[in-house]
């Protein structure tokens, strides 16, 4: 049998990253149709899935602008939304590239970093599996992605009001599902309530999508606190 550069995988690691990455496809199609739909051109979301190729603040852009929010605020929220990714970046750093390969390599390495990628690349056994996790997943998201919006993109031109299908509910309830656990620990529950209504307070008095950032000073309310 021919080996592949996916050949160290398990079938069942290959079998999850291909469903991973059509769930990804899904959330994107929500995502295109929101943004058409909210009166956005389908080439912004679409280059903005291409050259960010990172949801959350993808969403987060458009929901901003969409409410009257200012571009820079918007990028600003979806930068730290992304402060992840440094933390990322020092766990996957053997995974990116190898000493000595052609620069775009670790270009494209970082550019498909995310957390699907990350956890598959993390979870691996042996550094080759990793490796190949890593980069099946991250490519398989980077087509996914931009394929979904395309998608959605085109079905928010022709439906009247994307609301009533109930794709605007996806991204909340994504969030909701992946923050869900950790707010079993009482610490985090005190830092993420405090931001809540640090944010909510901050809503008359600043410019949309300023409220957001606000929340983070629920960390340092919090910060002496064990």
């Amino acid at each position: 049998m021919r080996a592949t550069w996916i050949s160290p995988l398990r079938k069942d690691v290959i079998r999850a990253i291909i469903l991973v990455c059509l769930a990804d496809g899904i959330v994107a199609v929500s995502y295109g149709s929101l943004a058409t739909a909210g009166g956005f051109p389908l080439w912004v979301p679409m280059a903005l899935s291409i050259c960010v190729l990172a949801g959350a603040s993808e969403f987060l852009f458009i929901t901003v602008v969409a409410s009257g929010g200012s571009p820079f605020a918007a990028a600003a929220a979806g930068l730290l939304v992304n402060a992840r990714h440094l933390p990322f970046g020092m766990a996957v750093k053997d995974l990116v590239g190898e000493k000595g390969a052609n620069v775009l390599k670790p270009l494209l390495g970082c550019h498909i970093m995310n957390d699907e990628s990350v956890v598959f690349g993390v979870s691996q056994k042996t550094p080759r599996e990793a490796r190949a996790a890593y980069w099946f997943c991250g490519l398989g998201i980077a087509i996914c992605w931009p394929l979904g919006v395309l998608l959605g993109g085109s079905l928010g031109k022709i439906i009247p009001d994307i609301k009533v299908i109930g794709l605007d509910a996806v991204f909340p309830a994504i969030l909701i599902a992946l923050i869900v656990s950790a707010l079993r620990h009482r610490q985090t529950m005190r830092r993420a309530f405090t931001g809540m209504l640090l944010s909510m307070a901050a809503v008359p008095w600043v410019p949309a999508g300023m409220p957001v950032l606000f929340s983070l000073l629920g960390l340092a309310v919090w910060r002496k606190h064990k």
